[in-house]
């Protein structure tokens, strides 16, 4: 029986930890959070902080831990991954240099253009205002504002959802800039978003089942994003919007986009990778990455897994 390490408190580790228990392992869950339904899978639960590398490694050391499952992607940010490889430990989750995909909105925009990863819309990286008029006049009524950095799903701002004006737009590039957080500033792209997810073993993708999720809060999509209100999947993998060929561009660009971290990072991605997609009439498109399952979307894919996780 695998001793495992299970880091994270919410729905999504809760389908880990249930998918980990289906396939044999003792978990042990370090969390910020108490939730019920993991507490009563795991061998063991305590609270912390999870961006603690040394706490963690603490934690699973006591716990004899022999792999990690890392859900959340602020550890990611601190570097946990990273201790807990130095620690002798194997972990599901990437290190802090190429977990940079998510962590930075520019640097996942920059590595597909440097690496030729088709997908990627018209954009440009600010620190300041300075530009940001000129670029929102190029683009038109078609742009979104996004802050670099972590934000829980509430950083990004989209024309005609949340901004209704240039005016608007530049009230939010001066908030990001005032806080001294850089910003990228792109082509809105139109259709119907998808996420597309792979397992990463360092080597070989193995791609999950399309889901699509919905990040407005409140009724009738009025509220602010979110992390993700709800999800769905289909029988077919698939989704009604979607065919054959866009799932191969989607699985196409995960695995280009992988092979180019570790290029650039000089050490193999090992963990989950998430593709947030939009399929538009000139086919799939990126709108960003994620370096961990998506929270709900992980509660669509692990509960069909049939293999060991």
């Amino acid at each position: 029986m695998t001793r495992v390490l299970l880091l994270g408190s919410g729905a999504r580790e809760h389908g880990i930890a249930r998918a980990l228990c289906h396939s044999g392992a003792s978990v042990s869950c370090f969390a910020s959070n108490l939730n019920p339904g993991i507490m009563a899978l795991a061998a063991g639960f305590e609270l912390g902080e999870l961006n603690a590398p040394q706490a963690v490694v603490d934690f699973a050391t006591r716990h004899r831990a022999e792999l990690a499952v890392i859900g959340p992607e602020a550890p990611l940010a601190a570097g946990v991954a990273d201790a807990l490889r130095a620690a002798g430990i194997a972990t599901v989750g990437p290190d802090r240099e190429l977990a940079r995909i998510e962590t930075s909105k520019a640097f996942a925009r920059d590595l597909l253009v440097r690496h030729g990863i088709p997908g990627c819309p018209r954009y440009r990286t600010f620190d300041a205002l300075e530009g940001v008029t000129d670029w929102l006049a190029e683009l038109g009524d078609g742009y979104v504002v996004k802050y670099d950095g972590l934000a829980g799903g509430k950083g990004v701002k989209v024309a005609g959802d949340h901004l209704h004006s240039h005016a608007e737009a530049l009230d939010y590039c001066r908030e990001l800039a005032a806080s001294g957080g850089r910003f990228v500033v792109e082509e809105k792209l139109i259709g119907e978003e998808f996420s597309l997810m792979s397992f990463c073993d360092g080597e070989t993708l193995r791609h999950m089942p399309a889901v699509q999720d919905h990040k407005r809060a409140l009724e009738g999509d009025c509220g602010p994003n979110t992390g993700g209100m709800g999800s769905y999947s289909d029988t077919s993998h698939s989704l009604a919007f979607l065919d054959d060929e866009d799932i191969c561009t989607a699985h196409a660009i995960n695995e280009a986009a992988a092979a180019a971290l570790h290029t650039e990072c000089g050490a193999p991605y090992r963990g989950f990778l998430y593709g947030g997609f939009i399929a538009t009439s000139d086919g799939p498109k990126l709108i960003e990455y994620n370096a961990r399952l998506g929270d709900p979307e992980a509660l669509n894919v692990l509960e069909i897994l049939q293999s060991d996780f």
